[in-house]
């Protein structure tokens, strides 16, 4: 059974791309601006709502995700 309320790190360098070291920095950099707003995480994954809205919300506006975003969030 797919989990919908997380999306893993292994998930996030699948969609995205990326390599499993880079996609844990990313979940870590989310994780931590989620605890920042007083949210419990779990190391590995993140919500999968936050994954969506930081990398696919700018896909609604019109704008694509692009190496430059991820270099961007991965600082």
């Amino acid at each position: 059974m797919k989990n919908e309320l997380f999306v893993t790190a292994g998930e996030v360098a699948q969609e995205l791309g990326v390599s499993k070291p880079f996609a844990y920095k990313l979940v870590r950099q989310m994780n931590e601006e989620l605890e920042e707003k007083g949210f419990i995480t779990i190391a590995g994954r993140v919500s999968r709502k936050y994954y969506e809205e930081k990398f696919y919300g700018m896909a609604q506006a019109g704008v694509r995700t692009s190496s430059h975003t991820l270099a961007a969030v991965a600082k």
